[in-house]
Protein backbone atom coordinates (compact mmCIF):
# COMPACT_ATOMS: atom_id res chain seq x y z
CA UNK A 1 0.00 0.00 0.00
CA UNK A 2 1.26 3.35 -0.93
CA UNK A 3 1.44 6.56 1.34
CA UNK A 4 -0.76 8.17 -0.56
CA UNK A 5 -3.17 5.68 -0.72
CA UNK A 6 -3.52 5.15 2.95
CA UNK A 7 -4.36 8.93 2.76
CA UNK A 8 -6.61 9.08 0.45
CA UNK A 9 -8.62 6.56 2.49
CA UNK A 10 -8.74 8.58 5.53
CA UNK A 11 -9.52 11.86 3.76
CA UNK A 12 -12.23 11.31 1.32
CA UNK A 13 -11.72 14.58 -0.62
CA UNK A 14 -8.46 13.15 -2.01
CA UNK A 15 -10.94 10.61 -3.73
CA UNK A 16 -13.21 12.87 -5.24
CA UNK A 17 -13.00 14.40 -8.84
CA UNK A 18 -13.96 17.13 -11.31
CA UNK A 19 -17.32 18.62 -10.24
CA UNK A 20 -17.85 16.84 -7.12
CA UNK A 21 -14.52 18.03 -5.55
CA UNK A 22 -15.34 21.48 -6.44
CA UNK A 23 -18.24 21.22 -4.79
CA UNK A 24 -17.07 19.58 -1.62
CA UNK A 25 -14.44 22.06 -1.82
CA UNK A 26 -16.67 24.89 -1.96
CA UNK A 27 -18.33 23.65 1.14
CA UNK A 28 -14.85 23.80 3.30
CA UNK A 29 -14.72 27.45 1.85
CA UNK A 30 -17.95 28.14 3.26
CA UNK A 31 -17.02 26.16 6.39
CA UNK A 32 -13.73 28.62 6.82
CA UNK A 33 -15.56 31.59 6.37
CA UNK A 34 -18.31 30.88 9.20
CA UNK A 35 -15.42 30.12 11.34
CA UNK A 36 -13.55 33.17 10.52
CA UNK A 37 -16.88 35.25 11.10
CA UNK A 38 -16.77 33.37 14.72
CA UNK A 39 -13.18 35.70 15.22
CA UNK A 40 -13.83 39.35 16.61
CA UNK A 41 -10.79 40.74 14.50
CA UNK A 42 -11.92 38.89 11.11
CA UNK A 43 -15.87 39.44 11.71
CA UNK A 44 -14.70 43.50 12.12
CA UNK A 45 -12.72 43.36 9.36
CA UNK A 46 -15.77 41.52 7.08
CA UNK A 47 -18.12 44.46 8.62
CA UNK A 48 -15.38 47.24 7.36
CA UNK A 49 -14.97 45.38 4.32
CA UNK A 50 -19.10 45.95 3.34
CA UNK A 51 -18.85 49.55 3.35
CA UNK A 52 -15.01 49.66 1.61
CA UNK A 53 -15.70 47.26 -1.15
CA UNK A 54 -19.12 49.65 -2.10
CA UNK A 55 -16.81 53.09 -1.47
CA UNK A 56 -14.07 51.72 -3.68
CA UNK A 57 -16.04 51.68 -6.62
CA UNK A 58 -16.91 55.57 -5.64
CA UNK A 59 -12.92 56.86 -5.05
CA UNK A 60 -11.42 54.63 -7.67
CA UNK A 61 -11.37 56.58 -11.03
CA UNK A 62 -10.78 53.77 -13.09
CA UNK A 63 -10.99 49.71 -13.38
CA UNK A 64 -7.20 49.63 -12.12
CA UNK A 65 -8.04 52.00 -8.82
CA UNK A 66 -10.93 50.36 -7.87
CA UNK A 67 -8.91 46.95 -8.19
CA UNK A 68 -6.25 48.11 -6.34
CA UNK A 69 -8.45 49.48 -3.36
CA UNK A 70 -10.84 46.40 -3.11
CA UNK A 71 -7.84 44.19 -3.33
CA UNK A 72 -6.09 45.89 -0.42
CA UNK A 73 -9.37 45.67 1.61
CA UNK A 74 -9.89 41.77 0.68
CA UNK A 75 -6.04 41.00 1.56
CA UNK A 76 -6.50 41.57 4.79
CA UNK A 77 -9.26 39.47 5.72
CA UNK A 78 -7.00 36.73 3.76
CA UNK A 79 -3.99 37.27 5.60
CA UNK A 80 -6.33 37.56 8.64
CA UNK A 81 -7.96 34.05 8.10
CA UNK A 82 -4.05 32.59 7.48
CA UNK A 83 -2.85 33.84 10.65
CA UNK A 84 -6.29 32.59 12.22
CA UNK A 85 -5.22 28.95 10.85
CA UNK A 86 -1.62 29.21 12.02
CA UNK A 87 -3.01 30.13 15.60
CA UNK A 88 -5.77 27.43 15.70
CA UNK A 89 -2.88 24.78 14.70
CA UNK A 90 -0.80 26.00 17.38
CA UNK A 91 -3.66 25.82 19.63
CA UNK A 92 -4.11 22.31 18.68
CA UNK A 93 -0.76 20.85 19.52
CA UNK A 94 -0.94 22.32 23.08
CA UNK A 95 -1.45 24.54 24.98
CA UNK A 96 1.60 24.93 27.05
CA UNK A 97 3.77 28.11 25.86
CA UNK A 98 6.84 27.38 23.67
CA UNK A 99 9.13 29.85 21.93
CA UNK A 100 8.82 28.29 18.28
CA UNK A 101 4.55 28.34 19.10
CA UNK A 102 5.07 32.19 20.09
CA UNK A 103 7.37 32.82 17.27
CA UNK A 104 4.64 31.35 14.61
CA UNK A 105 1.73 33.81 16.24
CA UNK A 106 3.36 36.77 16.23
CA UNK A 107 4.53 36.08 12.51
CA UNK A 108 1.19 35.99 11.48
CA UNK A 109 0.34 38.79 13.76
CA UNK A 110 3.19 40.83 11.41
CA UNK A 111 1.20 40.02 8.37
CA UNK A 112 -1.63 41.08 9.46
CA UNK A 113 -0.35 44.25 10.49
CA UNK A 114 1.50 44.84 7.64
CA UNK A 115 -1.43 43.98 5.48
CA UNK A 116 -3.53 46.43 7.34
CA UNK A 117 -0.80 49.38 6.82
CA UNK A 118 -0.69 48.72 3.39
CA UNK A 119 -4.57 48.62 3.20
CA UNK A 120 -4.04 52.23 5.06
CA UNK A 121 -1.73 53.34 2.56
CA UNK A 122 -3.62 52.64 -0.52
CA UNK A 123 -6.70 54.65 1.45
CA UNK A 124 -4.97 57.17 2.17
CA UNK A 125 -3.06 57.94 -0.94
CA UNK A 126 -6.59 57.56 -2.99
CA UNK A 127 -8.44 59.59 -0.69
CA UNK A 128 -5.83 62.39 -0.47
CA UNK A 129 -6.03 62.31 -4.51
CA UNK A 130 -9.28 62.55 -4.41
CA UNK A 131 -10.03 64.94 -1.30
CA UNK A 132 -6.91 66.78 -0.55
CA UNK A 133 -4.78 67.76 -3.43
Amino acid sequence: MHMSDSFSSSNPQKARTGLSRMWHALGYSIEGLRAGWGETAFRQEAILAMVLLPASFCLGHNWTEVALLAASVILVMVVELLNTGIETAIDRIGPEWHDLSKRAKDMGSAAVLLTLLLALGIWSAALWQRFGA
